[in-house]
């Protein structure tokens, strides 16, 4: 018994003391006063005071179309019975987080996801306020959102540099999980760099475990000296709750976005003008590079593109983009989608098994784009454009982009979806706006496309 009271004593002490050195470096995180035995314990208090009160809950409004029978989605169904296109709508609401960035601006950083197609959003904060927020611009790319409240009196966070954080780093979590209101949960980081989960278009999440729950999405991840490191996003829950795995955009990639929709309103995305794919084994031996496991192989270079006036060849191995490590597609992607236009980046590739550095500058990206009613009446109401590197589907496959429909439109009827890739018609496949425009007759009483859609493959006949 004596012996296991000298070990758990260590053990406190050895919390204690590892404590009170994280909580040091802090000025505003400090121990609290000895308790009733004369010992004194950590605590998160100090450090909390000064945070949550820059951290707000999101209720929205929104509209949504609603339709008793399942049927009445079938565009065949409704054209057979020739039904109106009028959908019945009914009110949502959804609750999340968010986090005070500018304090003189009123400018809240959220997720895109929370304020997506609101048509009222409501911040409440910490001492009770209820405000009115505006849409400042969003990025569903990336999920990251910005709003802006009145700025009366608010209280903002200090931001981090989330490049300097290591796995093992205390975080805590701040947000409105469930709609209980202001909640706080603490953990480690699990890992660092996650991307091709699917979850979004451009990836590169912190992974937690500090709990995080819907509701939490939005909200603040913070080290122990409260600065923002993170934007709480989502979780992995088979169950529907939390297990541990959380993930949280960086903070350093959030306010890079966060700057160009303050500025424009949008991201404006350049392109580097490449298709690729993965290094696997099988092409690092092919390659004649046994030695490198990871990388990211050019397939193909645009013309006139930054890669192609770079010296960037197919076959090429790109595996650094300005001092970051490039392991697979979707990091090269995001090291893309976070540039500017404009902006001049060091490009290391591998070719012939020796290493080089190559300069380019993003420029912006060539939108070649027709109107569906242009190539046949069956199409009216669709736009279509080549695919470019925004596309979460760019370099997977080939084909023409649906950028747009029109609602009630007869392309829309046939069953087009925004974001489909058209990939063959008539059987004849297609890569490009010009290869659409030689496939398709526009007396053809009938059009066969296959389509891409996500991870779906599907057949649309056009009568």
């Amino acid at each position: 018994m004596k012996e296991k009271r000298r070990v758990l004593m260590a053990a406190l002490c050895i919390f204690t003391l590892g404590s009170s050195a994280a909580f040091s470096t802090g000025a505003t995180a400090s121990l609290p006063a000895a308790d009733s035995q004369g010992a004194q314990l950590p605590s998160l208090a100090p450090m909390l005071e000064h945070v949550m009160p820059a951290v707000v809950n999101i209720a929205t409004l929104s509209r949504v179309p609603v339709q008793n029978n399942p049927l009445l989605n079938d565009p065949f169904f409704r054209r057979f019975f020739n039904l109106p296109d009028r959908s019945q709508e009914r009110q949502a609401q959804s609750l999340g987080s968010g986090v005070i960035i500018d304090a003189e601006q009123g400018y809240v950083l959220t997720n895109n996801h929370v304020v997506d197609k609101a048509t009222e959003i409501r911040v409440t904060l910490m001492d009770g306020r209820q405000l009115t927020a505006r849409l400042i611009g969003a990025d569903p790319e990336a999920d990251i959102a910005v709003i802006q409240i009145p700025a009366e009196g608010l209280a903002a966070l200090t931001l981090a540099d989330s490049s300097h954080l290591r796995v093992g780093d205390f975080v805590v979590a701040i947000g409105n999980p469930f709609g209980l209101g202001q909640t706080v949960t603490s953990g480690i980081v699990s890992a660092l760099g996650r991307s091709g989960l699917g979850i979004e278009g451009f990836e590169d999440f912190i992974q937690t475990d500090a709990s995080i729950n819907p509701g939490n999405s939005g909200g603040a991840l913070v080290n122990l000296r409260g600065e923002l490191v993170g934007v709480n996003t989502a979780i992995i829950a088979p169950g529907g709750g939390n297990v541990g795995i959380g993930f949280a955009i960086p903070v350093n990639m959030a306010s890079q976005i966060m700057a160009q929709l303050v500025e424009y309103g949008e991201v404006r995305r350049g392109q580097l003008g490449i298709a690729a794919q993965d290094l696997t084994p099988e092409l690092a031996q092919a390659f004649g590079v046994h030695d490198l496991s990871q990388g990211v192989v050019v397939v193909q270079v645009g013309d006139n593109t930054p890669a192609a006036k770079a010296g960037i060849k197919s076959g090429d191995i790109i595996v650094n983009i300005n001092g970051r490590e490039i392991r697979a597609r979707s990091e090269l992607r995001t090291a893309i989608g976070l540039l500017r236009i404009g902006e001049k980046i060091k490009i290391e590739i591998v070719r012939d098994g020796k290493r080089r550095t190559m300069a380019a500058e993003i420029t912006a990206p060539v939108q070649v784009q027709i109107a569906g009613e242009a190539l046949n009446p069956r199409l009216a109401g669709a736009l279509f454009g080549d695919l470019n590197e925004s596309s979460p589907m760019y370099g997977r496959v080939e084909g023409v982009v649906v950028a747009d429909i029109m609602a009630s439109s007869a392309a829309q009827r046939s069953g087009l979806r925004p974001g489909d890739i058209v990939v063959a018609v008539n059987r004849r496949p297609i890569v490009s706006i010009e290869e659409l425009r030689q496939a398709v007759n526009p007396g053809d009483n009938r059009l066969l496309l296959n389509v891409q859609r996500g991870e779906l493959a599907l057949f649309i006949a056009l009568q």
